[in-house]
């Protein structure tokens, strides 16, 4: 074989989930790097990996080691060198990395809110009474119950297309997906309403893509650094922040919301009880320079205030 006809190496490889906003995040990145450094689609590999929680369709994740289950495969490709880089949900990503990983940038943040799936209401205050409400989020279920407590939590895992699914089929009244990720698979129309953040909070880290790569890959690294978005950034900071200091269990409810303009960053954070029959809320402000301390003051404050069974 002539050196014309060699294959031509990879310019850089992206781990992902199989799902298909997982695979649409993807490709949204693989976009954004052949754009901001010239490189052709082609030359950018997509790698699917299997994750564990793909796997688990039958308990919710706090039940079976919480959000690790999404990225430990993930972790061990990228640390292993079969990958480049991994690209997630930010909200599925554990406050701690293995310690030769990084979060290296995030794309610019989508619609941080919530969204209400339910054929029978437009709002959390319209459903029917008694309405099941199928989630496998404790956060979505435990605010769900402290704005109507006569209401249900049931069960419900899969993708998005599958939670869709789930509901016309009427395995559930309701149920409550990200904005953000129907938005990327094109669905928003499947929305009956957008929940305000100002009576619902959002995951730590939801709407935003992250990317992580190896702490020591110099290379991949300064690619990164040309498509990182600083006001996202800023705000995952602080949020993850707070989520270290008060996440002392995956089986408690808490949200978190951090917004950014570039020199002040804003936090509001809430820890509840499953059945939303108790909840604390906090709020801290400073410079963008502070964010990682604003969310641990955040936190601590909450820790503070909120009784320590709330933990876990």
């Amino acid at each position: 074989m002539s050196s014309s006809e060699q294959k031509k190496p990879v310019w850089m490889t992206i781990g992902t989930r199989g799902s298909p906003l997982a695979l649409a995040q993807a490709h949204q990145l693989q976009a954004t790097l052949s754009r901001a450094h010239g490189v052709p689609v082609e030359d950018i590999a997509i790698s699917v990996i299997r994750t564990t929680g793909d796997m688990i369709q039958d308990r919710a994740l706090s039940e079976a080691g919480g959000k690790g289950l999404f990225t430990k495969e993930l972790d061990s490709a990228l640390i292993g060198g079969t990958i480049d880089i991994a690209v997630h949900s930010s909200k599925d990503l554990p406050t701690l990395l293995p310690e030769e990983l990084c979060i290296a940038a995030y794309l610019p943040r989508e619609d941080v809110r919530d969204a209400l799936i339910c054929p029978a209401a437009t709002s959390i205050a319209g459903l029917p009474r008694g309405a099941r409400v199928g989630t496998a989020s404790l956060r979505r279920g435990a605010q769900v119950k402290r704005l109507r407590p006569d209401t249900q939590i049931v069960l419900i895992r899969g993708n998005v297309e599958t939670r869709l699914r789930k509901i016309a089929d009427g395995e559930a009244d309701a149920t409550l997906l990200a904005l953000a990720g129907l938005k990327r698979l094109g669905l928003q129309d499947k929305a009956q309403a957008v929940l305000e953040t100002d009576d619902f909070l959002p995951a730590v880290g939801q709407g935003a893509i992250g990317i992580t790569a190896r702490r020591m890959d110099e290379t991949t690294l300064q690619r990164l650094a040309a498509i990182g978005d600083e006001r996202t950034m800023h705000a995952l900071t602080a949020e993850r922040a707070f989520l270290r200091v008060v996440d002392g269990s995956c089986r408690t409810p808490i949200a978190g919301l951090a917004n950014s303009d570039g020199t002040q960053v804003r936090f509001r954070g809430i820890i509840l009880r499953p059945d939303g029959s108790e909840f604390h809320e906090v709020s801290e402000a400073g410079s963008v320079a502070q964010a990682h301390d604003i969310g641990l003051a955040a936190g601590r404050s909450l820790r503070a205030c909120a009784p320590a069974d709330m933990f876990g």
